[in-house]
């Protein structure tokens, strides 16, 4: 049986997709992130670490919604 895609698991997929580009490294930022180089996102291990958390919230709430309904 195949579920939909939910909210949440929509989130997760967003924030994944974040969290991965935070990481790319670009030649046209202002100054190098936290990990010494020039990344799209200068808070790059801070912000990748907290994105990747809200897709583990979102996971977590979507699997509490799921217990809820079965």
């Amino acid at each position: 049986m195949k579920k939909n895609l939910t909210v949440h698991i929509a989130f997760v997929y967003l924030y994944i997709v974040a969290a991965a580009l935070s990481l790319v490294p670009v030649s046209f930022v202002s100054k190098p992130c936290r990990l010494g180089y020039m990344a799209l996102c200068s808070f790059t291990p801070i912000s990748t670490v907290i994105l990747l958390a809200m897709a583990g919230l979102h996971v977590f709430l979507q699997k509490k919604v799921d217990a809820k309904t079965a």
